[in-house]
Parts: C-alpha cells; structure tokens; sequence
C-alpha cells in the first residue's frame, strides 16, 4: 500500500489528477471507476482545467461509478448521475453513453443490479478504480458488516452515513435510505485503486486502514488484499498515522 502525502486538499486533488491524467494519456481506452462526493470534487475540477487546456481527450474512455441512491430520479441534484454529469462529463468530450451508474429507479433493484455487475464484468477489467473513504470505514456504500466477498447488492445507509450526507440535502428525512453499491469484491477486482483522504475528520479512518488488519466490520480494510493500491491524503488526514 502506498502513501503519497499530500498539503492539503487541493495539493491531494492534483496529485490524483496528475495519476489519472497520466494513466489516460498511455492508455486512452482506459476504464475508470468513479466515486461522488465532496472528495472527488476537487479532481475532477482538475480534470476539466486539464481537458480545456491541455486538450486530453475522454472520447474513448469508459467509465462506471460505485453506487448511486435509490428513489431519486436523474433530474434530482442529489442523484449521483446528476452530479457526475453536472460536475465532470458535460465538461468534457466523454460521449455520455459511455457512462456508467447503476439505475436507481429501475422498477426491478434486484435485477438491476445483476445487470451491474455483469456490467463490471463485461467491461473485463477496471483499470482504475478511484474511492473515498467513510468514517465508519465505508467505501463505496459498503458499510461495516459487509462481505469482502459482496458483489453489487442493495444496502441501508448506516445513520452516520445519511448524517454525513444531509449536508447536500435540505433535511436528513429526505436523504435515501437505501442505495446500490458495487460490492466490496467488485472493487478489488479493479487493476489499480487510488483512495483519497481529506481532513482530519477522516484521520482516524485512515489510521484504522494503514494499521489495521483486514476486519468486515471496517470496509476498506479489503484494500489490504488488494496489490495495488495508492492512498493520496493530506496532512490532516494523516496526522495520526
């Protein structure tokens, strides 16, 4: 596992940019796993300034997202489709058929999320898989409990989950209950995994994941199976490891 140590937010936002920009450049058909949230904010606004100045193109590049809630339809800025679009695809020259999140509104979830996972699978590899990490250890929306061996399923947001997310929303009543995710062991199935870290508020997380062994009851501990991951953190995400 390695540490790349990073100032602060926008120093960890760049470096990660960089990785990624990089690994498009050598291999412009790449597949690219994607995470939502505040963290990843930061890259791809770094990706965009790229895409615009430097002309690096996503026209071949496929990319599929960890998990999306279940209930909000698209045209809700809370959906995770809205923000990927909102916040990255619109930006750049990624034909949008060529991106991927699971179907919060299908009529059947379980279905959908079969569908999903052979998704993942048909894709044959994601190249690179980029992740955030949770308080409670959660990536992706895989909560403490959850099988390392867990393909994309269905799961009830821990309480501090929704907490965590009703900043983007007007109360915590309207935060989803539920969501679908890619399961613990569709992440490692990914080539390379970058995880980002910002705050001190997630410094006991990451002090937990450096240190720590692997323990279903603490997610992203899975990584420590995984021969190739890189955590890209800030200082104070990193002040107590």
């Amino acid at each position: 596992m390695n540490i790349i140590r990073a100032a602060d937010y926008n120093d960890m936002s760049h470096k990660a940019a960089q990785l990624i920009i990089e690994k498009i450049r050598s291999k412009p058909d790449m597949t690219l796993g994607l995470a939502t949230g505040s963290t990843p904010k930061g890259v791809y606004d770094e990706l965009i300034k790229d895409h615009r100045e430097n002309g690096t193109s996503y026209e071949k590049i496929t990319t599929i997202n960890l998990d999306e809630y279940i209930g909000l339809p698209t045209s809700n800025p809370n959906s995770y489709r809205y923000f990927m679009n909102s916040e990255l695809f619109n930006h750049l020259d990624i034909p949008l058929e060529n991106t991927h999140l699971p179907n919060g509104t299908a009529d059947d979830i379980s279905r959908e999320c079969q569908r999903y996972e052979q998704l993942i699978k048909d894709l044959v590899d994601i190249d690179l898989q980029l992740l955030g990490i949770g308080r409670n250890g959660h990536i992706g929306f895989n909560e403490p409990g959850t099988a390392f061996n867990s393909r994309t399923h269905v799961v009830k947001l821990a309480e501090s989950t929704r907490k965590a997310n009703a900043r983007f929303f007007k109360s915590i009543n309207e935060v989803p209950t539920h969501a679908i995710t890619m399961g613990i062991a569709s992440i490692l199935g990914s080539q390379e995994i970058i995880l980002l870290a910002s705050g001190s508020a997630k410094a006991e997380a990451i002090q937990q994941l450096v240190n720590g062994e692997p323990n279903e009851q603490f997610p992203a501990s899975a990584l420590k199976l995984h021969s190739n991951v890189t955590i890209i953190a800030d200082e104070d995400a990193l002040s107590l490891v």
